[in-house]
């Protein structure tokens, strides 16, 4: 079996045949996707040239430039732009044709992305070296070791199954900096994820500067449990767009209103029903917070933050929250979902509420993430479908990766339940809401909460290996999974991740190697 997640659409590989990779010289057609694929490629060990047409750069397995190139012995790994590429009838506009050859190693796709998807496919199928690497939950510090690799000949089609793969991460439980994000990017890009959803704004803190609101950075310095915090600035955010994106995976920044709002009513007492400030909040209850709608203070502070954040986000989507509002009745509730929806969209962006959006007036084309898998408002949910809105499947039992694996794990909480590797993998998004059409679901996004994560090893141990299996359910069709060629393809994997350092949980479901 190879060892690839998410399993393509279509393998054709001749059992036993091996292609000798002593180099790879990348031809791509611009210099920028050229470097993509040569970073990719060195970081499991092979010796890289690139370039686009003749404009060679060679990249030892360290990323360092080697000025003295390739020996003649490079095999060519040509990339090209081919409307023709991916599986046999399909336009999805990410899929991707790759070859495998003793001849030479091709990768054909109608869009850069799926030249990209291409080259992290081939990536995978590179056997890495381990020396010096550790093993189990921590992570390793030794580099796929440069030198001749053998890689399987193979012929791949491939293409999505939905748009819309990704992670919501949440920064303000626990403060993670910018490099700690631009590594989340990486492992959320190596999995062809396409979107990381940033929980920037709750109770304990605010994470992200607002040019209109300077006073918000107050809130920046605490979060649960006390300590020292701190936030994204304007130029933060904007480069690790362009990190994200250059990736192909779109930031999605999120406002969680009208609850979830204690770091803002701390600093602007404006914001309560009393004008008094609220105390700083580092414990992990929800509920207790809310901003009042009839407050002259409140669509001022709404229209400053949605339009600063949707100025500064590149991607189509803003996420304007709206969950566990214990507080409220519905009718002043659908008319915040009113609100923020308007404002988003009168900014360009389209609006992405969690599953509670669905209680106000859903405008088509809104999104809906779906979280808490006890819900029982399965009738709302088709009704807002029905008018429009696509939903983003986050089943708390199966994709919240902050969830312990099992009741004896030290880390996360069990809220929705212990969820093992296998609870992530086995799961169908059309059934997750009943009534509702399949055409309705948008994608799939795991997410990870971190009032209990601190550190990026325990943050990557909670996300490996189970984002794997959510990125396997969101790519691949139903009929193209199977549970036990996944574990054997996790444990093939395993060694890549210790070699970049990421820590994973070696949950007892996998026969590790």
């Amino acid at each position: 079996m190879l060892p690839l997640i998410p399993w393509p659409t279509v393998v054709e590989a001749p059992e036993g045949v091996q292609v000798d990779l002593p180099a790879v010289r990348v031809v791509a057609p611009d210099d920028e996707l050229a470097a993509l694929a040569a970073e990719q490629l060195s970081a499991v060990g092979l010796v890289v040239a690139y370039g686009s047409q003749d404009a060679d750069v060679a990249v030892n397995a360290d990323g360092a430039v080697n000025t003295d190139g390739t020996d003649g012995s490079a095999v060519v790994f040509a990339l090209r732009i081919d409307e023709a590429a991916g599986p046999a009838g399909s336009d999805n506009a990410e899929r991707y044709t790759l070859r495998v050859a003793a001849g030479g190693i091709e990768a054909l796709a109608p869009e850069r992305v799926g030249l990209l998807h291409a080259v992290r496919t081939l990536r995978q199928l590179v056997p890495v070296s381990e020396t010096g690497a550790e093993t189990g939950d921590e992570p390793g510090d030794a580099a796929g070791a440069p030198g001749p690799r053998t890689v399987p000949a193979v012929v791949v089609h491939d293409a999505p199954r939905y748009r819309w793969r990704g992670l919501s991460f949440d920064v303000v439980r626990h403060w993670f900096d910018r490099d700690d994000i631009r590594a989340v990017v990486d492992l959320v890009a190596a999995f062809k994820l396409r979107v990381l959803h940033l929980h920037l704004t709750d109770d304990q803190g605010w994470r992200i500067e607002i040019p209109s609101r300077p006073e918000l950075e107050k809130a920046s310095d605490n979060q649960v449990g006390g300590g020292t915090a701190g936030f994204l600035t304007v130029d933060d955010y904007r480069e690790l767009q362009a990190y994200a994106a250059a990736r192909f995976v779109t930031i999605v920044p999120e406002f969680d209103m009208p609850g979830h709002i204690n770091a803002a009513t701390h600093v602007y007492g404006a914001l309560t029903k009393d004008g008094v400030a609220t105390d700083a909040y580092d414990g992990i209850e929800v509920g207790f917070s809310r901003l009042w709608f009839d407050n002259p203070a409140t669509e001022p502070f709404l229209r400053d933050v949605i339009g600063d954040l949707a100025r500064m986000t590149d991607g189509e989507w803003v996420h304007v929250g709206g969950d566990e509002v214990h507080t409220m009745e519905y009718d002043e509730f659908a008319r915040f979902v009113e609100l923020a929806g308007r404002i988003v969209r009168e900014h360009g962006k389209t609006p992405v509420f969690w599953q509670e959006g669905a209680r106000g007036p859903v405008e088509p084309g809104t999104l809906l993430q779906y979280w808490e898998p006890k819900g029982e408002e399965f009738d709302r949910f088709v009704a807002a479908a029905r008018a429009g809105a696509r939903f983003i499947m986050s089943p708390g039992n199966h994709a919240y990766l902050d969830m312990k694996y099992t009741p004896e794990h030290a880390l996360g909480l069990a809220w929705a339940g212990h969820v093992e590797l296998r609870d992530s993998y086995d799961w169908e998004p059309t059934e997750v809401i009943s009534g509702l059409p399949a055409g309705a679901v948008e994608g799939v996004e795991g997410a990870v909460w971190t009032e209990t994560l601190s550190t990026r090893d325990e943050l990557f141990s909670m996300l490996l290996p189970r984002l794997g299996a959510v990125a396997e359910v969101a790519w691949t069709a139903p009929s193209g999974k199977d549970w036990e060629s996944f574990r054997a393809r996790v444990s093939a994997q395993a060694p890549a991740w210790r070699t970049r350092g990421w820590a994973f949980h070696q949950t007892p479901q996998v026969d590790w190697s």
